[in-house]
Parts: C-alpha cells; structure tokens; sequence
C-alpha cells in the first residue's frame, strides 16, 4: 500500500506542477490591456482554457496529492513523529486552499470583466476596461507565483526530509 500511495502522490504533483506551469504558459500569452476591446474574444477563450485547467488537471491533482501525502501519514507510523512531514502536511493544506481561492475567484472575476468590455464596446470607458485587465492580471501573476513556490517546496521538502530537530524531551 505504501508504494501504491508514493506513486499515486507523486504522479498527483507531476500533474499540480505540469497545471501550474500550462496555466502560466497561458496567462503569458494572454491579450494585454492594449488589445482591448478587439481582443475581448481572446481573453475569453484564453479564460476558458484556465477554467478547463483547473477544474481537469490542478484541482484533482492537488485532492489526490493532498489526500495520498495525509493517508501515507496515517499508513506509515514513523512519519507521524517526523517534523519535516508535519511541514509538508501544513504547506499541503496552505496550497490546497489558495489553489481553491484562486481557481473560485477566477470565474467571479471573468464574468464582471467580461461586463466591463461589453461596457466598453458600448461607448464606456474603454481606459477603465484596460486599467482593470492590468490590476488584474498583476494579482494573477503573484498569486500564480504564491501558488508555485509552496508547490516546489513541498517537492524539496518532501526530497530532502530535513531532520528538523526539536528540543531534546525531559525522561
């Protein structure tokens, strides 16, 4: 059992950094501030793309990574009393809920941009539309950055298992 969960846990991180690393590849291609409002379609296809991301390949992949790291805890008795495991227990948690923030805002914040360019193509301010795509995309990025950098430290972690040594106990 504890090699099934080794391989299925690693597998499930394969596929939260290989979604990580397609979203990014994404995002960057995505229509700038300057394309709008002639670029709206793009952006909503490129939207699309990242919901399809992550509902398929980074949510699953986190649940299963999640899941397989907290069972391979409970299976294996001796991880339970190692720190270095209790830190990749809390960094997972950490990821599993920023991962979830970011993948619900998303949809919220595709749909009121997406009223914003109608807006702008009816005659409003298109400077506005572009103002907000820019702010938009700039908490992306750091939240795509927060989001990847807790996910390569769990690898690391989970790699190097530091001996993390507490105090000495009292007998």
């Amino acid at each position: 059992m504890r090699k099934a969960l080794k391989i299925l846990h690693s597998l499930a991180s394969c596929g939260l950094i290989g979604a990580l690393v397609a979203y990014s590849l994404v995002l960057s291609r995505a229509p700038q501030a300057a394309a709008l409002p002639e670029g709206a379609r793009q952006f909503a296809d490129m939207r699309g793309i990242i919901s399809a991301l992550c509902d398929y390949v980074l949510v699953p992949s986190l649940a299963v990574a999640l899941v397989t790291g907290l069972v391979a805890m409970i299976v294996h008795r001796p991880f339970q009393e190692m720190r270095w495991v209790w830190l990749k227990a809390v960094m997972g948690f950490a990821l599993f809920e920023s991962t979830l923030a970011i993948t619900q805002a998303k949809a919220g914040y595709a749909a009121t941009f997406a009223e914003r360019i109608a807006q702008a193509a009816a005659g409003a301010d298109i400077a506005e539309a572009r103002a907000g795509l820019a702010e938009a995309m700039s908490s992306e990025w750091t939240a795509l950055g927060a989001i990847t950098a807790l996910c390569v430290a769990q690898v690391v972690v989970g790699v190097w298992r530091p001996a993390m040594k507490g105090r000495a106990r009292a007998r």
